[in-house]
């Protein structure tokens, strides 16, 4: 199983900016499906955005199309999340999950399967 490390995260007013970080270690990262997924308190955890292996496509959640940039490194293995107009809706613990071929079927909710694997997460909080 991959280990995964978030960074980045930090403490924005509205409108500011983030770029968050995932590094893979234990994988053959090329091969992985990297998904980014946030999770507020009391609330479920959501899919964010998911960059595929083969293709390179991804997949964004609705609320933050327009607003969010995933992409991939494969010689890092890293992928990040360029967030930008940031607002107090996206303020949650943000984690990374790697699997082989999830993005298609389960971007939104995250992986499951044997080789899954979940960083530790990192805070995103906006305010003014």
């Amino acid at each position: 199983q991959a280990q995964l490390v978030e960074s980045g995260g930090g403490s924005v007013q509205p409108g500011g900016s983030l770029r968050l970080s995932c590094v893979a270690s234990g994988i053959m990262f090329e091969y992985y499906d990297i998904g980014w997924f946030r999770q507020a308190p009391g609330k479920k955890r959501e899919g964010v955005s998911c960059i595929s292996s083969r293709d390179g496509l991804t997949y964004d959640a609705d609320s933050v199309k327009g607003r969010f940039t995933i992409s991939r490194d494969n010689t890092k293995k890293t992928v990040y999340l360029q967030m930008n107009n940031l607002n107090i809706e996206d303020t949650a613990v943000y984690y990374c999950a790697a699997d082989v071929n999830f993005c298609a079927a389960t971007a939104s909710t995250g992986c499951t399967g044997p080789l899954c694997s979940w960083g530790q997460g990192t805070q995103v909080t906006v305010s003014s």
